[in-house]
């Protein structure tokens, strides 16, 4: 019978992505994370000059933007640093605290793409009585409730780590302290632990996702019974952006998990991390710019002013 060495840890190891060409790595991340900051930065600095933007769809893209940033901030920096020093360790307390803001923004950007759906089902199903429903104390509320949920998740994940003293090993497959490679290297694996991981899952995943299909279930009704293609259309386009932002932030990730199935080696399962870790955050700005006339016009007039 083999017994396992079990260890309390001070540090971990990160091996993700170690294997490949280190300056090729510290190009790729560097570009990436600078595209989304800057590409964000211009989203929230557009919406903020622009009085025409001044609703609350654009009021939820523009805290979508600073989560990104956030979001992406919490890991590629460590990243990037990596591949300069060749340095792969970080500490217990690290580990923590980035898997702690990692599960904070990503939770965050479920809820506001939840929060921007409902904005768009009452946008559509209900126009006459939009400014009444999306009243800015109410979308001050909803990006509170965001936070407040994506807080408690964190904390959950906290509670849920700080219960795991000892572990099978303290190299992590993945180029930042993933929470679910985390509580795979425990030893322990108790009931409580378990119930509240899936009682974690069920708030920060399926209860959004839930909204927004719900919300698009709705929105594809009403545009059905629109009698003209031309009005059809017109209803559609406003919610294309989002659709688009949503399917690749979602697909993204449950590529992660069924690429984590098919083929379970932990350089795979790094790689796909870099979709929806970097690649995602950065792709938005994007989507929102290209496909939204308005979003062009802002980013034209705030170009007209600073040359």
């Amino acid at each position: 019978m083999e017994v396992e060495n079990h260890t309390g840890a001070s540090q971990f190891i990160l091996l993700g992505l170690s294997e490949d060409p280190q300056c090729l790595l510290f190009a790729l991340f560097l570009f990436m994370y600078l595209v989304t900051v800057l590409g964000n930065l211009l989203i929230i600095l557009a919406i903020s000059a622009d009085s025409h933007l001044h609703t609350p769809m654009y009021f939820f893209l523009s805290n979508l933007s600073f989560v990104d940033i956030c979001f992406t901030s919490t890991t590629v920096p460590k990243t990037i640093v990596g591949t300069v020093t060749q340095c792969r360790v970080i500490s217990y307390v690290g580990c923590l605290t980035q898997m702690s803001l990692f599960v904070l923004f990503g939770c965050m950007d479920d809820m506001l793409l939840a929060v921007m759906a409902y904005d768009r089902f009452v946008a559509i199903c209900h126009p006459l009585h939009y400014s009444v429903f999306m009243s800015p104390c109410l979308c001050a509320l909803l990006v509170l409730m965001s936070f407040l949920v994506s807080l408690l998740d964190s904390l959950l994940h906290n509670f849920i780590a700080l219960q795991l003293t000892y572990f099978k090993n303290v190299e992590i497959a993945n180029f930042f302290c993933d929470a679910s490679q985390l509580f795979i290297l425990a030893c322990s694996d108790s009931l409580v632990s378990n119930l509240v991981r899936y009682s974690v899952v069920a708030l920060s995943i399926f209860l959004p996702v839930a909204g927004i299909f719900f919300s698009y279930f709705k929105i594809g009704s009403a545009i059905s019974r629109i009698p003209s293609s031309e009005g059809k259309y017109k209803a559609f386009s406003t919610c294309g952006s989002h659709l688009s932002v949503v399917c690749l932030f979602y697909g993204t990730g449950f590529g992660v998990y069924i690429g984590s199935l098919v083929s379970p080696s932990p350089r795979s399962g790094a790689v796909a991390s870099v979709m929806y870790t970097a690649v995602t955050p950065m792709l938005n700005p994007f989507i929102y710019s290209l496909r939204n006339r308005d979003m062009k016009s802002a980013l034209r007039n705030l170009h007209s002013r600073t040359v």
